[in-house]
Parts: structure tokens; C-alpha cells; sequence
């Protein structure tokens, strides 16, 4: 859990009524044990400036590079995966090919939860919670959208990372992080780890 700004207790909680554990990755050696990363809602310029700053967005490319490394970005690490950002661009880390709009679902005040079709979580609709929400303005052909509102992709998938425009930590149902925590014991089978 990426331990910088956001709602970390909230996805620390959710991962461990998942069945996983989870720590805080606040620098680069709390990356060493880790399997899988999430980057929380937040403020996405200044996530990805103490990311820059301390040496976290090289250190994930690299560890990308080695082999699958799942992570799963929110709100506003939606926007630090996304390879292009329209308006203000944060540092971030570029690995899903999407073009990502900063906060186009309104500011704070329009905020709203609504219930998503999901159907890789099965048929009971998600409760979806967007506050100053992205969009997904384009997904790139590696990309694979999940979720839609309004004909717009909320939440999507490339290879070992998943992205979505809502904060689904602030719900009570745990279905995307158990998802994602399978995401992570898949990627250490095709490693080899046990």
C-alpha cells in the first residue's frame, strides 16, 4: 500500500478482509517484500511529486521490468499509471496506455456513489463511490475496460494492472480487492513463488 496521502487504512482493511496481507510503502526499500502495490485516491501531483522525490517512480519501473509486478491505482492513481494526461501533468509512472482526465467528474461538492455493473466481480452491482473523480478519455488496445457510467470506461485492466476512476475502498463490499489480491497470486505463479 502506497503509503503517501489517501485513504491507506481503508485499502489496508479491505486487502485483509481479502485474505492478504499488507504493509506500507513509503520508500524505496519497503518495495523490497512486497508482491503487489496500491497507489490511493488522493491529490495526484502531489502523490506523484513525493513519489519522484523520493526515488519510488524509478524504483517501479524497474521493478516492472523484472516481470509481473500487479498494481492496482485509484482515483488518483488512476492518473499516475496512465501513460498521458490531459491538462496538468503529475510525474507518474506511464504503464497503462490511457489518456486520463484529471477530476472531470466534477469537484468535492459534486461527488456521488452509484451502482456499477461489474462483470468480472460476478452480477450484484458494485456501489461506486466518485469524488472529484478522472475519466478515461481513451483506452489503448492493451487495455480492456471493466466498468462503464454513462458510456464512459471507469475502470479498466492491462496486464498486471488495474485502474479505476472510483474509491471502492470506501464501500463496504471488498470484490476489486479480491480481485486484485488474485491478480497478485497469479503474477507470483507465473514467478514461481509460492
Amino acid at each position: 500500500m502506497l503509503a503517501i496521502q489517501g485513504d491507506v487504512r481503508e485499502h489496508m482493511r479491505h486487502i485483509q478482509r481479502a485474505g492478504a496481507e499488507s504493509s506500507l510503502v513509503r520508500v524505496v526499500r519497503d518495495l523490497e517484500d512486497v508482491q503487489g502495490l496500491i497507489i490511493p485516491g488522493g491529490e495526484s501531483t502531489t502523490i506523484g511529486m513525493l513519489m519522484d522525490e523520493y526515488g519510488l517512480i524509478d524504483a517501479l519501473r524497474e521493478r516492472t521490468q523484472r516481470g509481473p509486478f500487479p498494481i492496482y491505482g485509484t482515483c488518483a492513481g488512476l492518473i499516475l499509471l496512465a501513460t498521458t494526461v490531459i491538462g496538468k501533468s503529475p510525474a507518474r509512472l506511464g504503464l497503462v496506455d490511457i489518456d486520463a482526465s484529471r477530476n472531470a467528474f466534477g469537484r468535492q461538492l459534486a461527488s456521488f456513489e452509484v451502482d456499477l455493473d461489474i462483470p468480472v466481480l460476478g452480477r450484484a452491482p458494485f456501489p461506486a463511490v466518485f469524488i472529484r473523480a478522472p475519466q478515461i478519455q481513451r483506452l489503448g488496445r492493451t487495455v480492456t475496460p471493466l466498468a462503464w457510467y454513462r458510456g464512459q470506461a471507469v475502470m479498466a485492466e492491462a496486464g498486471p494492472y488495474l485502474v479505476s476512476a472510483f474509491h471502492p475502498e470506501m464501500s463496504d463490499d471488498v470484490r476489486i480487492h479480491q480481485y486484485f489480491v488474485e491478480k497478485v497470486r497469479r503474477s507470483l505463479t507465473v514467478k514461481g513463488v509460492s
